[in-house]
């Protein structure tokens, strides 16, 4: 699962993990002046594979560990990540009480709360779908924006993406079928972590902007929240593993290292040198990835309703993100 914008990163690109709504404007304005080691394109590469491959994990993740403990670890493994860059840059921690109060709310919305959804989803439906809920966060992200982000204006084109995708998600459940097979609780639970992710997003932007504090910074201390939130509540629900197992325990360090850790390093680096409406296009690969792993390697099944649904879903998110052509001057 992607990465989920944290307070300094745009709300446009994860995870997801990982996405929809405009750039937050906690992110710095300022590109890096020094010339990348690696081209922006292979960088974006990694970052759709890495966030596409999260669902995977989680469900490997499953295999061995309860979901608390799957996320835990993977936060855990993500703010240590951070970490590390925060020393090596020499970021400072926030200072003021207000802003750590508010990360703890961005924390749950955007990490504790939506990271536990998927992994307690992907217990009873396969990581394919899991991948394509996700891919529903545009969709929810411009309803929410239009109520509650006065700036954000209903247009044609946004309403009829908003339609268009809803309708991709019900051929994806197979509605006309009677969603018959379909496992509601797992699903329900996989949607309401793609819906709790423009909800974080939308607080990060009524509360944060302007904090003072660095992306970087904002980002590592939310991870940490995030980390203290499930350290604290995953000993009430579960009991200490029995053991280690080795791909189940990889699989948990990968997600949080890479998909939560690096790819939140690599999103806000394509940000600040490509800008949030090229970055935020990895959105729409991370179902495709997500798809295509869970039938090469976990051998998910796959009925001809779930890609189709899931092209649909990525149209109508575009729809919502896109704006009209502006006319030249003559």
């Amino acid at each position: 699962m992607s990465a989920p914008p944290a307070p300094g990163t745009p709300a446009t690109a994860t995870p997801g993990i990982q996405q929809t709504a405009p750039a937050s404007p906690l992110a710095d304005p300022a590109r890096p002046t020094g010339r990348p080691a690696l081209d922006w394109r292979l960088r974006f590469a990694a970052l759709s594979l890495i966030w596409g491959f999260s669902f995977l994990l989680i469900k490997v993740g499953t295999h061995g560990y309860a979901p608390f403990q799957v996320t835990l670890g993977r936060l855990l493994s993500g703010t240590a990540v951070l970490a590390v860059a925060m020393a090596v840059k020499r970021g400072r921690l926030p200072r003021t009480a207000r802003t750590w109060g508010h990360l703890t709310v961005a924390a749950f919305l955007l990490n504790a709360l939506p990271f536990s959804l998927f992994a307690y989803a992907e217990l009873t439906i396969p990581s394919t779908l899991a991948g394509i809920c996700n891919a529903t966060s545009p969709l929810w992200g411009m309803a929410l924006s239009l109520v509650a982000l006065s700036e954000d204006r209903p247009t044609r084109r946004r309403v009829a993406g908003l339609g268009l995708g809803f309708l991709g998600v019900l051929t994806v459940l197979g509605a006309w079928q009677g969603f018959s097979g379909l496992d509601f609780s797992g699903t329900a639970m996989a949607l309401l972590a793609s819906l709790s992710y423009p909800v974080g997003w939308i607080y990060v932007r009524r509360t944060l902007a302007g904090s003072g504090s660095s992306a970087l910074s904002l980002t590592g201390s939310q991870l940490f929240l995030g980390t203290v939130q499930l350290a604290l509540v995953t000993p009430l629900f579960t009991s200490a593993p029995d053991g280690f197992p080795l791909w189940p325990t990889l699989s948990v360090v990968a997600l949080g290292a890479l998909g939560t850790g690096l790819a939140v390093l690599l999103q806000y680096g394509l940000v600040t040198e490509v800008g949030p409406t090229t970055a935020q296009m990895v959105t729409y690969f991370i179902p495709v990835i997500a798809t295509a792993a869970g039938v090469a390697v976990l051998g998910e099944q796959l009925s001809w309703n779930t890609p189709v649904g899931a092209l649909v879903v990525l149209a109508g998110a575009a729809l919502t993100q896109s704006s009209p052509r502006r006319r030249g001057l003559s």
